[in-house]
């Protein structure tokens, strides 16, 4: 029966991925069995000390030579786990530098690209047209600086002040001057009358 919510999409975990799950798993097995051969070495010990009070001295000896067996593994087991973890550093380790190097190459790719797009030739001809440009500009600047006399800048500049004044001209003030304005004479007849109040006799 097909996936009715699409195809499954690729796991990202990768080999390496699960070789130091596995590895990670089986210190952690070792750190469980360490910590279980310790509890019965003190066990151990505790016993043979009790044996020893009980004036069973052989028991006691052969108690301790298990015990001693036992340590023998113990050590054997803090081995086993400095070679996982050790085995799990160099792979992760390895992992990082799988991935510097693979940005390495994308970055080399994308300079390649960059270089055919703009090759060295292509930078010198730029270049060149650059410094062509900027000499052609001098010497029309020095041409300009060099052509001109005296007169000439004075009617550059009587020119570039006259433009000036066409951009703010403001209107003329008027050379004659204004008639005097003579006050209105107001006609009898507008002039308002003044009411006389009369008494009451």
């Amino acid at each position: 029966m097909g996936n009715l919510f699409g195809r499954k999409k690729p796991s990202r975990v990768t080999e390496q991925d699960k070789a130091v799950l596995q590895l990670k798993q089986q210190r952690d097995k070792l750190k469980q069995y360490q910590k279980r051969i310790t509890q019965q070495l003190e066990r151990e010990r505790e016993i043979a000390r009790q044996l020893l009070r009980d004036g069973k001295k052989e028991r006691a000896k052969l108690l301790l030579k298990k015990k001693r067996y036992r340590e023998q593994l113990l050590d054997k087991t803090e081995n086993q786990i400095t070679s996982l973890e050790t085995m799990v550093q160099s792979i992760e380790f390895t992992q990082i530098e799988m991935k510097v190097v693979e940005g390495l190459q994308i970055g080399n790719e994308c300079l390649k690209k960059m270089h055919q797009v703009m090759s060295i030739e292509e930078v010198e001809r730029i270049l060149e047209e650059t410094q062509e440009a900027v000499e052609y500009q001098r010497q029309i600047d020095e041409l300009l600086a060099g052509s001109f006399t005296q007169e000439d800048e004075d009617a550059i500049l009587e020119e570039l002040n006259a433009i000036t004044q066409e951009q703010i001209e403001l209107p003329e003030v008027p050379s004659e001057p204004l008639p005097e304005k003579k006050p209105e004479r107001v006609p009898r007849e507008a002039r308002p009358k003044q009411v006389e109040l009369v008494a009451a006799s």
